[in-house]
């Protein structure tokens, strides 16, 4: 997979170097990294990479389109390599877990705009809000328990 990497960053003419790789290697096996665990990652492997040049590496491999920031609401950025596809998130209110959702109907961008002011819309942004099942597993014995306290 690193032939794959280098391939990826040879063809945005970005330099080859670990930490590139390191960042493009824990995105791929861990989608919606925040910087901190990116870090952690990275540093797991090379312990010499600075967080610094962590955030370097996120930055350049963002502009170079090699890597997708999401930043949902109320919550810290996360990163992910799975990009120019236009697909979508699902966010749990609960635990922050987030999940891929893949664009309902349609081509890129998957929704039209009902008035784009003259923009040329070339991508739609949509987060899906709710509880993933491990947060709704636990918190079904809480309910039960307090809603039969208060009859």
């Amino acid at each position: 997979m690193t032939s794959d990497f280098e391939a990826q960053l040879r063809a945005v003419s970005l330099r080859v170097t670990r930490p590139r790789l390191a960042v493009l290697a824990a995105l791929r096996d861990h989608p919606h990294l925040g910087t901190d665990a990116v870090i952690a990652l990275v540093r797991a492997g090379h312990p010499t990479v600075s967080h610094q040049a962590v955030y370097d590496v996120l930055r350049v491999l963002t502009d170079a389109g090699l890597v997708r920031r999401i930043q949902p609401a109320g919550a810290t950025a996360r990163y992910e390599s799975r990009v120019a596809d236009n697909h979508h998130h699902v966010v749990c209110r609960s635990c922050g877990a987030i999940a891929d959702v893949d664009c309902a109907v349609g081509h890129a961008p998957c929704l039209t705009a009902s008035g784009d002011h003259g923009f040329v819309v070339d991508e739609a942004e949509v987060v899906y809000w709710g509880t993933c099942p491990e947060c709704a597993t636990e918190r079904t014995p809480q309910r039960s328990a307090s809603s039969e306290g208060s009859t």
